[in-house]
């Protein structure tokens, strides 16, 4: 799902609502800056520090700041319950009574109609309370396991229209001043299930791949999940109006796809998917990288964990244009036995050569965790970070959760939703999270932004020679970052580059914002 527009700039009208709810509580060392000087992030950074603990105003606040992307994002998790409800029904589809799981037809005995959770009331709360985390106290049932549940109970409902599901999501995303999205997807799911239960498994690796290449069997998927893609977008541009005057916020978001392989499942299956991941990004720009998801807990993963990174360690080196991005260490003590928390992130890294981790939060418990977080940080692998995610399915958050230790150590992160759907929140609800838990200065959650765009897998140069520093490449000196008017040879690399053209913007927009919280002109 690859939609190239040009990054949204942040709404005047969103800004300006923003800096009359802001303004009250600016210091009067701004004066000047009201008056016609630059802004600077000093003052914005004051600005913050007085309202860090006024709920309203910090949401406002963080609501319209640009944010950059989202780079840990499951598509059927990201969207709302009651689009998925709304979905179903236009499906014709069930939903169980008792179970509360969505079905095909016919609704007969316990399965009731899915329109029958369209009006409010009591049914209609229990489904959204089964699919998604609303309402939820911990008790007979873990977060955990709750969190979990709730894909297989709307499974039925969230694959026929991605489209539509994407149109949400961006959206979303546009009102929040957010411009990039990788989500994940499974290509081609049930042919790649056959074709790896067909050819089996087998330990040679290049053997291994040769069956599923031969014949064209794997590019006859490849083709299909591409086909798959194509009637996907026409849905997703039919419902955002992309294109027309009547476009919708969304239709500005810049989207690829991470293929997901499911790592419970069988050793086949999982090359498998790998395989068509990484053919697909060797083949089509929409499709950036790899992951594997499905809990890491499960009897299943941990068996076959070593396993797994070792087929990246051989699969990834023969696709370079590809990426690799891993949930790895979402797990907590008591959820497994000790042992397993002490080599999945280094694993990740080291054998399944991951660029980025998602969750990360057993750091501590690997052997020799120093060690681990000075790799991290001198490889540059970022750390995905979807605080809310950790809280719910793990109760880390505070001074429990790694992601501290991540920054004191100078390994990137970036916040993100994960699947802010079921979570029932949004991305602005992760920033005010970490502003108000970790004191974060307004400079740290702009780099914040600033990393989810310069480490997201969209194509091209990157607008800055220095991440540590965000400092500018030479062509992209002399002159404001994210003016109007960039010198010549720096309009060049943002024509050439879709990286640095989002970061230029975002940093466009940051000035924008800055300026507007200021009460500038």
């Amino acid at each position: 799902m690859a939609i190239m527009m040009s990054l949204r700039r942040t709404s005047s009208a969103a800004l300006v609502a923003c800096a009359a709810l802001l303004l009250p509580l600016a210091p009067t060392a701004h004066a000047a800056d009201r008056a016609g000087s630059r802004p600077t992030e000093a003052a914005v950074n004051g600005l913050l520090d007085g309202i860090r603990r006024d709920p309203a105003r910090l949401d406002a606040f963080l609501r319209a700041m640009p944010k950059g992307g989202d780079l840990h994002n499951h598509l059927s998790g990201a969207v709302t319950t009651e689009l998925l409800i709304q979905l179903a029904a236009q499906d014709d589809l069930c939903i169980d009574s008792v179970t509360l799981n969505s079905a095909t037809g016919p609704c007969q005995g316990t399965l009731r109609p899915a329109a029958d959770a369209l009006p409010e009331g009591e049914f209609r709360t229990q489904v959204i309370r089964a699919w998604s985390m609303q309402d939820f106290t911990p008790g007979a049932e873990s977060g955990h396991d709750h969190f979990f549940a709730t894909f297989g109970k709307f499974g039925e409902a969230s694959w026929r229209h991605p489209g539509t599901m994407l149109a949400e999501v961006t959206d979303t995303m546009a009102a929040q001043h957010q411009s990039y999205l990788e989500t994940m997807l499974t290509p081609s799911s049930g042919g790649v299930a056959a074709l790896a239960a067909k050819v089996g498994f087998d330990p040679d690796f290049a053997a291994l791949r040769q069956k599923l290449l031969a014949g064209g069997q794997m590019q006859g998927l490849v083709d299909s999940a591409r086909a798959d893609l194509d009637r996907a977008m026409a849905e997703y541009q039919a419902t955002e109006r992309c294109g027309t005057e009547q476009a919708r916020p969304g239709c500005s978001v810049t989207v690829r796809i991470q293929s997901q392989a499911s790592r419970a499942s069988t050793p086949a299956r999982v090359f498998a998917q790998l395989l068509i991941g990484l053919e697909l990004a060797s083949q089509d720009d929409r499709f950036v990288a790899v992951n594997l998801v499905q809990p890491e807990d499960y009897q299943a993963s941990l068996e076959n964990y070593q396993l797994q990174m070792q087929m990246l360690q051989y699969l990834r080196p023969l696709y370079p244009k590809a990426h690799v991005s891993l949930h790895a260490g979402e797990l907590v003590p008591g959820l497994v036995k000790p042992e397993d928390l002490t080599f999945h992130i280094r694993q990740a890294v080291l054998t399944g050569q991951a660029e980025r981790i998602g969750h990360g939060v057993d750091v501590t418990h690997e052997d020799d965790s120093a060690d681990l977080l000075r790799t991290l940080a001198e490889r540059k692998v970022l750390v995905e970070v979807p605080l809310t995610s950790n809280a719910q399915i793990l109760q880390v958050e505070g001074a429990q959760h790694p992601f501290p230790l991540y920054r004191k150590y100078g390994v990137p992160t970036a916040l993100a939703t994960d699947d802010p759907g079921v979570e029932r929140i949004d991305i602005t609800h992760e920033y005010v999270r970490a502003a108000r838990t970790y004191d974060l200065s307004y400079t740290d959650l702009k780099d914040l932004a600033r990393n989810s765009l310069e480490y997201g897998f969209v194509a091209g140069r990157s607008l800055w020679r220095d991440r540590d520093g965000f400092k500018p490449v030479p062509e992209c000196q002399g002159r404001p970052i994210g003016a109007e008017n960039p010198t010549p040879k720096c309009a060049a690399l943002l024509a050439a580059s879709p990286k640095a053209a989002l970061e230029w913007k975002q940093e466009g927009a940051f000035r924008s914002f800055e300026a507007s919280v200021l009460g500038l002109r």
